[in-house]
């Protein structure tokens, strides 16, 4: 049901997305699990992510896999760890140095059970004979038999390193539904729905969290977060005291929609999710606005003393009777 005052309001946006060279490894460990070392840090749950790429890839579940994220004195290249780019181009290079890791494990268990390479398939912590699981050798074993004394092979270590990959730009689209109180010229977002194209969700609870994190921070720009000086120059908003953020109270129901059109470049297809959902968001909270009051607030952020501006400017303009 419309009511007085509601709006509708949609906006696109778009973000290309960061793009560095990454590099990984994974090594096993004696008793059959595995180690990624990277020199990223976790965010936002990069690192369970990195684990369920590693873990596909080695054929494992995924507690026999820790990320760890080593300092730049000991770690592999990662440069920086932040938004739409961490897993895009770290986990990529984790996929290859799981895929590294593999290809050493089968190389000693076709050796260790005279078979070749690519009738061999890792599952239940062994690596096995295609279709004959009595055939096989477990990974600590494997383990064993390359980190021990008198060692018959080297220690499977993975190695993984990508350039930096072209750009896959994610972008997002915002349906908001807002209500306008013209006496005072506040703007309450009611509703709000994220379709967003994340090329391919690894962790889809992360995706849709990154997507929640973004919506808000876009309602931040849309209504509340503004640098304010005095005449003087003086900046009255230095502080979280007086610098106003959105809060549970002011950040609307949220529900994200995942597109999957897989990147070429990303792992399994996947890109950069954190930072596109909050290109379009503001945009969307204007044209809303427009739709509910027929004004239109081009500054940021739309702040009720711009939309009773904005309203009595409209009043002055009609025609006088």
């Amino acid at each position: 049901t419309r009511r007085p005052g509601d709006g509708i309001g949609v906006a696109v946006g778009g973000w290309p997305g960061g793009v560095e060279s990454a590099s990984a490894c994974v090594r096993a460990n004696p008793d059959g699990t595995f180690h990624v070392v990277v020199g990223a840090v976790d965010v936002t749950g990069t690192f369970t992510g990195m684990t369920q790429i590693a873990a596909e890839v080695l054929g494992v579940p995924a507690d026999r896999v820790r990320v760890v994220g080593a300092d730049t004195d000991q770690a592999p290249y990662a440069g920086m760890a932040a938004g739409s780019k961490t897993l895009y181009t770290v986990g990529a290079a984790v996929r290859l140095a799981a895929e590294d890791a593999r290809r050493q494990i089968l190389a000693i268990a076709a050796k260790e059970l005279e078979a070749r390479e690519d009738d061999l398939e890792i599952a239940d912590g062994q690596v096995q004979v295609r279709g004959a699981p009595a055939r096989g050798i477990g990974l600590d074993e494997i383990a064993e038999k390359s980190m021990s004394f008198g060692a018959k092979y080297p220690p499977v270590f993975g190695r993984g390193s990508v350039a930096a990959p072209k750009q896959s730009p994610g972008f997002a689209g915002h349906l908001v539904k807002v209500t306008v109180d013209r006496e005072t010229g506040e703007v309450r977002i009611e509703q709000q729905v994220v379709v967003q194209d994340v090329g391919f969700a690894i962790n889809p609870a992360a995706v849709e969290g990154q997507i929640f994190g973004g919506a808000a921070q876009a309602t931040g720009w849309a209504l509340f977060e503004g640098m304010v000086y005095d005449g003087s120059g003086t900046l009255l908003s230095s502080t979280f005291a007086d610098y106003a953020l959105p809060k549970a109270s002011t950040v609307a129901p949220l529900q994200a929609e995942m597109v999957e059109v897989a990147s070429a470049e990303g792992p399994f297809g996947a890109k950069g999710v954190g930072e596109p959902p909050v290109i379009a968001g503001a945009a969307a909270v204007a044209s809303a606005l427009a739709d509910a009051a027929g004004v239109y607030v081009t500054d940021l952020p739309i702040t009720p003393p711009r939309v009773l501006a904005a309203l009595a400017q409209k009043r002055s303009a009609r025609p006088k009777p």
